[in-house]
C-alpha cells in the first residue's frame, strides 16, 4: 500500500510540476490565469473545504454506522458534479436549460427520500423505546372447595400431591 501511494504521490507532484511550467512559458496565458487560480485555490481551503468536513461530521452524526462510507461517498461525488455541472448548466447570459431542471428534481427527491428514511427510524427507535402496554391480570387461582368457572377446564394437583 505504501508502495501504491508513493508512486501516486509522484505521479501527482508530476502532473503539477508540468501544469506550472506550461503555465509559466505559454507566450499566450495572461495574469488573469494566475489570479483565476489563486481564487479557485482560496475558495477550495476557505469555502469548498470546510463545507466538505462539516457535512462528512453531520454524517458520522446522523447516519448509521454501516452506511456511512456510501452516503459519504455518494455526498463527495454528487457535490463534484454540482462543481463541474452548475457553471455550465447557467452561464452568464444563458436561460437555463432544460436539464437544469431534472437536476434540481433529482435533488428534491433524492433529499426526501433520505428525509423519509430518516423519520421512519426515527419514529421505529422511539416505539422501541416505549414500555410495553400493561396487560390485563390473570385470572385468580382456583380455591380449593370452589366449583370450576364454566367452560373452563379444572387444573390437575402438581406432581407428587395428594388429590383433594
Amino acid at each position: 500500500m505504501r508502495t501504491a501511494r508513493r508512486v501516486l504521490i509522484a505521479f501527482g507532484g508530476l502532473g503539477m510540476a508540468y501544469a506550472v511550467v506550461g503555465a509559466l512559458t505559454d507566450p499566450d496565458l495572461k495574469g488573469g490565469a494566475f489570479v483565476f487560480l489563486a481564487g479557485v485555490l482560496v475558495a477550495h481551503d476557505a469555502v469548498l473545504l470546510p463545507l466538505t468536513i462539516g457535512a462528512g461530521a453531520l454524517v458520522g452524526r446522523f447516519v448509521p454506522l454501516p452506511s456511512r462510507a456510501l452516503v459519504r461517498s455518494a455526498l463527495l461525488v454528487s457535490l463534484a458534479v454540482t462543481v463541474v455541472a452548475l457553471p455550465l448548466m447557467v452561464g452568464p447570459g444563458k436561460p437555463a436549460p432544460a436539464g437544469f431542471a431534472t437536476y434540481g428534481l433529482v435533488w428534491a427527491v433524492t433529499g426526501s427520500i433520505i428525509l423519509t428514511r430518516r423519520v421512519r427510524e426515527a419514529r421505529r427507535r422511539r416505539a422501541d423505546r416505549r414500555p410495553p402496554a400493561p396487560r390485563a391480570d390473570p385470572p385468580p387461582a382456583q380455591q380449593s372447595g370452589c366449583p370450576p368457572t364454566p367452560g373452563t377446564a379444572p387444573r390437575s394437583p402438581a406432581p407428587g400431591t395428594p388429590p383433594p
